[in-house]
This record gives structure tokens, C-alpha cells and sequence, in this order.
């Protein structure tokens, strides 16, 4: 494994009387697929939403690719080379999965918003677009209407669009959420398809994804990191066993 391309230190971040991240460090190695688990209101949202830009920390720094970039907006974020995808997909329900995709590269490239033209016809926005979409399996249904596809399609598009802005990283929040079996499965694949291009890191409460996929996995508990290692040390790390004990692995 190489470099970190993610550092966290000392992160915190309070709604009231609420801590929802507790000086929470953790660092991401670039290549690999890492998974931020714990229970129901352990912080992992919340910290996600830091990484992204979307919640400024109360204190600590987010160091990406050697940079601090705490406090800056989040197109500064999405600038920096990190792409967040949600636990509710946020997909233009009526436009054709190409040219979904077409609008992420767009707004990428930096072209003008006359997109309701300029998408559909430009072959420099819609070949880039059909390329993202063959690389989540959905370069077949490129035609096909968002509203037409499975949820589980869906989820993958939203990835492709992700793509789309040329990320380093990926922060992918709860993919798996809403899934049969079938389509998890077709997920955890593409997922260990982009590992040898891109960085992962994983929310995700489905624990059978988590371990096909992770190289690493931190716990958080109550907004604190109790246990972060390779997917075996964490199988077996009592603590973790602990705060999992009765409750739901989301």
C-alpha cells in the first residue's frame, strides 16, 4: 500500500449537547477500499458530511492528498478530488442515464448550463458519459429513462456521475441501502472494479459488503474511533463485538 490520501486529526463536531464526532482520527491509504462502520447515531454520517464539506468541524484539520482543506466550501472539496455519493440517490428521474451522466461531466469541464441542449448533442460531454456508465455495467441501458432502471441501477448510476467529476476518492454513504442480494452483489463488483483506479471510503451497514470489500475498516462508537485495522482484527476485536452486541450493523 502507498501514501495516505486522506488524514483526519482530532475532528470534532457538536449539535448541541449532542457530540457527534469526537476527536475522531483516522487516515485513508490511496488505492485502497476503507469502511467507516458502527451502530445507529455512531457519527458516521456526520463525519462523512465533514469530509465532503458539507459540515464545517468545530475543530481539527482534513488533510487530503497533502493539503488542509478544512473549513473550505464544498465545491472546494469536490474540486480537491473528493465525490460523495448519498444514502438516497438524487437522479434526474426523467432524463436518460447518458445524459444524467452527461451533466455530471459537464458541469465537470466547466461548460456552460445550457444543458438541456448542449448534454444531448455534444459528443464531448456524451462519449466520456457512456465510458463512466460502462465502467458501473450500465452502458447497455445508456437510453433507458433513470425512472425506467432498479433501484439498485440506480444506485450505480449515481456512482457514474460521481465519476464523472474526475474524483481521487470516492465517499460512498450506505450504496448497499434498499438492495436485494442480487444487486448487491452486482455492486460489491463494480465497487472492486474502481479500486485499482480510484480510492473508497465506505459507509455501509450491510456487514457481508463490508468484508468482501474493505482493506480497512474503523469503528465508531458514540462519535469515537474504538477500533480501526485489517477486516480480520476487527472480526475479532472484542470491543467491537461489544458495541454491536443487540443493536442493528448500521
Amino acid at each position: 500500500m502507498s501514501h495516505p490520501i486522506l488524514e483526519v486529526q482530532q475532528l470534532n463536531k457538536s449539535f448541541g449537547g449532542v457530540i457527534a464526532t469526537d476527536n475522531v482520527d483516522m487516515r485513508v491509504t490511496q488505492g485502497e477500499i476503507h469502511a467507516l462502520i458502527g451502530p445507529n447515531g455512531a457519527g458516521k454520517t456526520t463525519l462523512i458530511s465533514q469530509l465532503s464539506g458539507l459540515l464545517t468541524p468545530d475543530s481539527g484539520e482534513i488533510i487530503f492528498q497533502g493539503k488542509t482543506i478544512t473549513g473550505l466550501p464544498a465545491y472546494e472539496f469536490c474540486r480537491a478530488g473528493l465525490a460523495r455519493s448519498f444514502q438516497i440517490t438524487s437522479v434526474f428521474q426523467e432524463m436518460s442515464l447518458l445524459d444524467n451522466v452527461a451533466m455530471a461531466v459537464q458541469a465537470r469541464s466547466g461548460h456552460s448550463f445550457k444543458f438541456w441542449k448542449n448534454a444531448k448533442k455534444e459528443k464531448l460531454l456524451r462519449e466520456p458519459a457512456l465510458q463512466y456508465l460502462e465502467q458501473v455495467g450500465l452502458a447497455e441501458r445508456c437510453n433507458w429513462l433513470a425512472s425506467e432502471v432498479s433501484h439498485g441501477e440506480r444506485r450505480q448510476l449515481e456512482i457514474a456521475m460521481a465519476l464523472a467529476t474526475e474524483p481521487q476518492m470516492l465517499l460512498l454513504d450506505e450504496p448497499m441501502a434498499g438492495m436485494g442480494r442480487e444487486e448487491s452483489a452486482q455492486l460489491i463488483s463494480t465497487l472492486n472494479g474502481l479500486k485499482k483506479d480510484k480510492t473508497l471510503l465506505l459507509v455501509e451497514h450491510d456487514m457481508d459488503a463490508v468484508f468482501a470489500l474493505a482493506d480497512t475498516i474503523t469503528v465508531l462508537v458514540y462519535g469515537r474511533v474504538v477500533a480501526s485495522g485489517e477486516p480480520d482484527s476487527i472480526r475479532n476485536n472484542e470491543q467491537v463485538r461489544q458495541a454491536y452486541l443487540g443493536e442493528d450493523d448500521n
